[in-house]
């Protein structure tokens, strides 16, 4: 059984970019509609390449104030020569250390700077500008030429890979995470205490095509191991009897690669809406920004839980169409509909739509949700959703939270659910973000006076780049999973107490293709229960990315 449609994280792309959750607080910046050219992470797709980027001004380097010992040489190497870049935050860091090749082709950038002003203008240098010009050049004439020759060395493989390559338009690449798992306590509830370490493993393959050099067609396997649901457990296997001890990567497909992800996006009206068909891997949070530091079952949370807003996952829907709209340089709209069981055209064989039918195709699980997304200030993004979902038996289905709050008390019936949900990511500098997300769902029976209300909800705080190792992440999470909070005519009735979700975890980063991730998360009072006993896990996630 596959736990969720997560999608192929493919680390190479049609060009060179930088994948999501390098740092813990990236860019987030709402960005233009898709194109070829950008980060392919079909989990979620909502930062921006980090570059550094020219600036005219001193004065658009925050981090540099006119009392700084190096400030009138900064000001004549932008206002004067603009030969200095400066990174996507409007920062400078001036305390960063560099090699003498970095110097090198600063040094460069300034010099052929200088050329073209002379060549524009006539304006000749002065003696002394010519001899500080040529000691520079003299000193560093072995760094300059070494980079000269990296150049052409990196032009003669590209041409090699060019030649070489299996598509034009085609890359490849794919992901393998070994987790060596463990779980304490329970018993109630489940038989934590009897529980095993395991080591299980995620593989995803992929591949990414364009038409246009816009558009992608994507197309993902996927393949693990994760037996009985894990530490979850199943009627056969109870484990620890609870959806709160799901992994983030955890996935079971009996060993055998199947399809995990079929999907098509274009641009349209001037590049500023792109449209999503994904007949195969859909989920709410394919079109609705997730906006979450955590959304990577690879790189980011240990837990499920942990990765992103539980009611982006309502439904467990497998198919799906949507539009992500730059409706303004700082709000976009998203839309989203998705269903289950999408193959079912009515009541045949392996179908449960009843006889209320379900959503526009009739399938047995659909769900509709809308998002503004805004960007009140360069470091802040804000979500807001609404989501309008329909079920044959009730469940929400989302495996975040107890079992009753995600049955809706079990009811049994045709229900529609209304929920609305935000999002918060505070980038606070450089190296620390705070995020925040939550909701609440109304859930009404169709064919009785019964409901379900349930809600939850998630801050958490990320630690990038610590100790100086760059790509390294601490994060800290704190919420509640999906509880049944209010209802009426619940066979089960209401969830009478409250699970506390704390978790934690440190990736470092080998290398730019290799990260491990020591992580714990521990539940109180599970299934919202204060009879059962706190249950602890752990893992060791090592993420291999081709």
């Amino acid at each position: 059984m596959v736990l969720q449609s997560t999608s192929i994280a493919v680390a190479k792309d049609i060009v060179q970019t930088t994948e999501k959750l390098d740092q813990a607080s990236p860019e987030i910046t709402p960005k233009k509609p898709l194109t070829i050219a950008q980060t392919f992470d079909y989990e979620q797709e909502d930062v921006l390449i980090r570059e550094q980027g020219q600036v005219t001004s001193v004065t658009q380097l925050s981090d540099v104030q006119p009392t700084d010992w190096a400030f009138q040489a900064l000001q004549s190497l932008v206002e004067r020569y603009g030969c200095i870049a400066g990174y996507p935050d409007s920062s400078y860091r001036g305390n960063r250390a560099m090699t003498r090749y970095e110097f090198a082709a600063g040094l460069n950038a300034c010099l052929d700077r200088i050329t073209e002003i002379i060549a524009s203008s006539g304006d000749l240098a002065t003696r002394e500008d010519l001899a500080t010009i040529q000691r520079l050049q003299e000193e560093f004439s072995a760094e300059m030429a070494a980079l000269r020759g990296r150049v052409d060395v990196l032009e003669a493989r590209t041409t090699a890979l060019e030649a070489n390559q299996f598509s034009t338009t085609s890359v490849m690449g794919g992901e393998i995470i070994f987790g060596l798992a463990a779980a304490e306590g329970g018993d109630p509830p489940g038989n934590g205490d009897d529980q095993q370490a395991i080591l299980a493993y995620l593989a995803r393959l992929g591949i990414v095509s364009s038409f246009s050099g816009k558009d992608r067609l994507a197309i993902g396997m996927v393949s693990g191991n994760f037996a009985n649901r894990g530490f979850a457990g199943t009627a056969d296997n109870p484990g620890l009897v609870t959806d709160m001890a799901l992994y983030s990567f955890q996935t079971d497909t009996d060993n055998r690669f199947q399809l995990d992800l079929l999907e098509y996006r274009t641009p349209v009206f001037n590049d500023r809406v792109v449209l999503t068909f994904a007949p195969q891997g859909f989920s709410l949070s394919s079109v609705l920004t997730a906006n979450s530091p955590f959304f990577d079952s690879g790189r980011g949370a240990v837990s499920r839980f942990g990765q992103a807003n539980p009611l982006f996952k309502i439904g467990s829907l497998d198919a799906g169409v949507g539009f992500d709209w730059l409706a303004l340089d700082r709000v976009r709209l998203q839309f989203a509909y998705g269903t289950r069981n999408s193959s079912c055209p009515g009541s045949g064989q392996g179908c449960d739509v009843r006889d209320q039918g379900g959503g526009i195709t009739g399938s047995d699980h659909s769900a509709l949700g809308v998002q503004l997304l805004m960007k009140p200030r360069s470091n802040i993004l804000t979500g807001l959703a609404y989501i309008n979902a329909y079920s044959v038996d009730g469940r929400l289905d989302t495996l975040t939270g107890s079992f009753n709050a995600d049955a809706s008390g079990f009811i049994n019936e045709p229900t529609q659910t209304n929920a609305v949900s935000a999002t918060f990511q505070w980038r606070v500098n450089r190296t620390i973000s705070f995020a925040a997300w939550g909701g609440y769902a109304f859930t009404d029976s169709k064919v009785s006076d019964a409901y379900a209300n349930t809600y939850t909800y998630t801050v958490a705080l990320g630690f990038s780049d610590l100790f100086g190792r760059e790509g390294d992440l601490l994060g800290l999470i704190f919420g509640q999973p999906l509880k049944l909070a209010d209802g009426s005519g619940l066979p089960s009735g209401e969830d009478e107490d409250t699970s506390l979700h704390f978790e934690a975890f440190y990736r470092f980063k080998v290398s730019d293709n290799i990260a491990i991730t020591p992580g714990l998360f521990v539940i109180t009072n599970p299934e919202h229960n204060s009879d059962n006993d706190t249950i602890f896990l752990g893992v060791l996630r090592s993420t291999f990315r081709f």
